[in-house]
Order: structure tokens, then sequence, then C-alpha cells
């Protein structure tokens, strides 16, 4: 049975429509401000129409996930030769639905409720593209991730400087599901070079968005006592290059003229 809307839209408080359409101008455009990468948006998307998409997803996907275990590599510490010369590549432990392949139970359990065609729809990319405030490329990627009791990502940049069309930047955006018996879990991120700020991300229908790269990481997920079979955070992830500079009209998905 299909949960999920055809367009992203549907799920949108009167708020969120103001975003999409232009008409909000704290976060319209709000990732052209010098020095901002990371926006979090509360009160967008509708709560009854979240809490079916989490459920959904719960029923759906949850038989589905992958694991994604990258650990700490022991050579970190005992592969050193200098004193403070420690090198900490990305870390990782989190599941996650394979959504590049439409053989995979993944993608099938997704197209049947719908998400598929969501993430993939038109005002999806749209409110990306307003509250980036740059123009964005029509393909774009999707993923869903799932953390449970003591998953994280370890501080990381998401720098692709090998590729030409995402070396200079490019958007993410975040959508949220947490069940009840999730108890905190924070991003954390840099400001003038050091890991200063702090977003809860244990919310039911919060949307982030990022300008990448930037240094960030998850912290693990805590669920309330005797709460942990229950506890989970849904992530819902669009990935999106920016269109280039001299674009046919039509070609892109273009963020609305801001209204005063």
């Amino acid at each position: 049975m299909r949960t999920f809307p055809t367009e992203f839209a549907d799920l949108l408080t009167p708020r969120g429509r103001r975003i999409l359409e232009g008409r909000d101008r704290d976060a319209c455009g709000a990732l052209l401000q010098p020095g901002r990468r990371f926006v979090a948006l509360g009160g967008v998307l509708d709560a009854r129409k979240a809490a079916a998409c989490r459920d959904a997803l719960e029923k759906a996907l949850r038989n589905t996930l992958t694991e994604m275990e990258d650990p700490i590599p022991p050579e970190s510490i005992w592969g050193m030769t200098e004193n403070y010369a420690e090198l900490l590549p990305k870390t990782v432990r989190v599941r996650t639905a394979l959504l590049e392949s439409r053989r995979s139970r993944s993608w099938k359990a997704a197209e049947e409720v719908g998400l598929v065609g969501m993430l993939h729809s038109e005002s999806f990319a749209a409110f990306a593209a307003a509250v980036s405030g740059r123009a964005l490329r029509r393909k774009w990627g999707i993923q869903v991730l799932c953390y449970g009791p003591g998953d994280y990502s370890g501080p990381h940049n998401d720098h692709h400087p090998e590729d030409p069309e995402a070396f200079d930047g490019y958007v993410d955006m975040h959508l949220t599901f947490a069940t009840p018996t999730v108890a905190h879990q924070w991003l954390i991120y840099s400001k003038g070079g050091h890991f200063t700020e702090m977003q809860s991300v244990n919310t039911l229908g919060g949307v982030t968005v990022y300008r990448l790269p930037f240094w960030h990481y998850t912290t693990p997920l805590m669920a309330k006592p005797r709460g942990e079979e229950d506890a989970r955070r849904w992530v819902l992830l669009g990935t999106f290059l920016d269109a280039p500079r001299e674009h046919r009209r039509g070609s892109a998905i273009e963020p609305p003229r801001v209204q005063p």
C-alpha cells in the first residue's frame, strides 16, 4: 500500500509551502549566506503525515536493511611513529536501505510504499533548491539510512576533490523520522575551524540541508531506558549537484524568486 505521496510537497505544512514557493525570507537561500553550511528546519512537515511515514519505514524497510560498518583501524594507533601525528579516517556504523538497484529488496519495498517516487519528485529537489538558493541538476542521488542504539558517523567532511562536478560544493537534504524511544542524537559541526556547533537530529519530520563539504559528525544514538529494541532514527537523503552556470531553461531545478 502506498503511504508516501507522489510529491514531497504533499507532506508540507503551510510554513513548508512558503519555503517551497519562496515566501520565507529566513529559510530561502539560507545557504548562500557567507560561512553558513548547514540549516535545520522544524515545523515544515505535517506531524500526522510524518508519523505515518515513520511507521511505513518501520514496517516496509526494517527487514531489508544492510549494515554499513567501518570501525577505527588499529593502525591508527599502533602504526604511529611520531607523537600527536594521529590520523583518523571516516568511521561509521549504521544500516542502509539499498536504493541503487531495482533488484534489491530495499528498492522493491520502497517502491511499493511510494518512497522512491517521492524522493524523485520535482518538489523534493525544488525544496532543496529553495533553501540552498542554487540551481540544481535534475538527476540526483537518493538513500535511506537507519540509526539504531550506538550507531553513529565519525568526523568527516564529504569532500570529493577528484569529482569535477562536486569538488566545488554540492547540496544534501535529510528528512528525519525518529521513533519515540530515541533519547537523543546530535549533529556536531565546525565553525571557524572548531567543532563548536551542535544540533539535535532526534526529530519526527525535521529537515536539514547541508552545503558540503564541511567538517561534521553524528553522535551515537542513545535510547531511552528499556527502549533499545525500538529506538531508531530513519533518514531519507537526497544528494544534489549544482547545475552548470550556463544551462538551458528547464534543464535544472531552479530556486524560487524570494518574495518580499
